[in-house]
């Protein structure tokens, strides 16, 4: 048996658990028999194993040999144990010493020929062995360049596993090295690869609000014709936003590590996701889930943008399951015995037409008859309205708003102005668990938002004439926190809280009207 060197990895959602590989060689009927509640996947390994050493013309012997993977309450699943298997019997046989005498860590699945393919999920898995204090690591190569973002640990790529056994009997394992000595990751400098704010003809009101959104991490919904540039502004909000930070790359790498959409030739993610999800899509698929959870859209768009287009032909139900992640901006998936905790801290986008055919209220166009109007304002629900902090109308750009020469402000310009008013905002939550106005916590608004008399005056007028709910009224006090921020005023004021409140007639000029 050997001496509990050999670790492999069970990654559950984020949450990965260090499983020993144990190999015990009796005499006994010949076999290769796997214990410690495994499924299927890993069961079939038995068969992968044997074939890959037959096949780099290695003769075990007709022994009896048990394979146990410890701790053997936890269900193994996925196929990243093969590699790590074929050694541990390697070992115990005498074939392969493994030249280490403290734990490493070894992952990979194994063809019938013997080469060593990748597995998912390797950056949380690595990141969680170095944590545990494992200094070394056997991975395929393919999945290197991926590890090496995780300082402080010696990376020995393998190809295939008659190489890889040749290297261990000489105790020539040839570490991976990239070619910085440090941790690839850093400030990415900015580039924009989606749409620029100077390119889009008018919307200023639009563009505003966009900008107030990222802002403050506020969520916005755009209400407008077919064609009148929604989606256009939507995917232009990354431009305004500021780099990944070393830490959001890290997490942002783990979830795409996890889902396998990571680029070979550049495994980590340097850009802020922008995920457009079409209206088809199922719960499973925005929010995660599986036999094995996965992450679902809206752990993808961490740290970037999730873009709803389309909003009312969602299903509602599918709709209704961004409510509470809206709030604590996390994903929790309950499985029998476990729980997956996914981040998800988005900005949320979305678009709609004001009815079926697009035109409403303009009656020279639109054809709507009102339960149509009805059943279409409908399939939004109130509580879900309540979550959008802002909403603005866009309007069909006249010919010759078209025509004329692109003046507009860029998209470089109005980032500064989104950095500087994030930079005010983390002062003013340093030493607190609060990381932007949009994440205050109501019993703490009297703290960072105090309103003045005029203020308070106005608000109480708004409250009752727009029939704000309470979540609502917060919501408007924390959007003129962000307006103040971003015109770098100490307190707010009116013009502040007016605008603001200008966010959330829409309550009132496409719902009310028709109900």
């Amino acid at each position: 048996m050997n001496d509990h060197l050999i670790i492999s990895a069970e990654l559950t959602g984020l949450n990965v658990d260090l499983i020993e590989i144990e190999a015990d060689i009796s005499n006994g009927l010949p076999g290769l028999h796997m214990v410690g509640n495994l499924a299927c996947e890993v069961r079939e390994s038995a068969d992968r194993v044997r074939c890959a050493i037959r096949n780099s013309a290695i003769d075990i012997p007709p022994r009896k040999m048990v394979i146990n993977l410890s701790p053997a309450d936890l269900r193994k699943s996925g196929t990243g144990y093969d590699l790590a298997i074929a050694l541990a019997i390697m070992e115990s046989l005498g074939l392969c010493p493994i030249p280490f005498d403290h734990r490493i860590l070894i992952m990979g699945e194994l063809s019938l020929d013997g080469s060593i393919r990748p597995v998912r999920g390797i950056l949380p898995i690595i990141s969680t062995a170095q944590q545990a204090g494992i200094h070394d690591c056997i991975l395929p190569m393919e999945n290197c360049a991926e590890a090496s973002l995780v300082t402080n640990i010696s990376l020995y790529p393998a190809e295939n596993l008659m190489t890889l056994i040749r290297q261990l009997k000489h105790k020539q394992l040839t570490e991976y090295h990239t070619v910085s000595q440090e941790s690839p990751l850093s400030e990415t400098p900015f580039n924009i690869s989606g749409p620029d704010y100077a390119d889009i003809c008018g919307q200023q009101l639009a563009k505003r609000a966009a900008e107030i959104a990222v802002s403050g991490h506020h969520n916005l919904l755009m209400i407008g014709p077919p064609g009148s540039g929604k989606t256009m502004i939507a995917r232009a909000m990354p431009s305004i936003l500021p780099p990944l930070t070393k830490e959001e790359q890290i997490e942002v790498s783990k979830v795409y590590s996890i889902k396998g959409l990571l680029n070979k030739d550049l495994p980590y993610m340097t850009k802020r996701p922008f995920r457009n999800v079409h209206h088809t899509t199922t719960k499973a698929a925005l929010i995660g889930g599986g036999s094995t959870p996965t992450p679902g859209e809206i752990s993808l768009a961490n740290s970037g943008v999730l873009f709803l287009d389309e909003l009312a032909e969602f299903q509602k139900t599918v709709l209704e399951v961004l409510r509470e992640p809206l709030e604590s901006r996390t994903i929790l998936i309950s499985r029998n015995g476990y729980h997956c905790l996914f981040p998800a801290d988005f900005f949320l986008v979305a678009a709609m037409n004001p009815c079926p055919c697009g035109h409403y209220p303009d009656r020279t166009k639109c054809n709507c008859t009102l339960s149509q109007l009805q059943a279409y304002s409908h399939r939004i629900s109130q509580p879900f309205l309540d979550r959008m902090d802002l909403c603005v109308t866009v309007s069909r750009v006249p010919f010759a708003d078209l025509q004329k020469p692109h003046a507009a402000e860029p998209s470089s310009k109005i980032r500064k102005r989104v950095v500087r008013s994030m930079q005010i905002q983390k002062a003013r939550f340093k030493g607190t668990t609060i990381s932007n106005n949009a994440g205050i916590p109501s019993s703490s608004l009297k703290k960072y938002c105090p309103l003045d008399n005029s203020c308070r005056d106005l608000l109480t007028t708004a409250y009752e004439k727009l029939s704000l709910t309470a979540r609502t009224c917060h919501k408007v006090i924390r959007l003129a926190r962000t307006i103040a921020d971003i015109e770098e005023s100490p307190s707010i004021c009116l013009e502040h809280l007016s605008e603001a409140l200008t966010y959330r007639s829409f309550d009132r000029s496409f719902w009310e009207p028709i109900m």
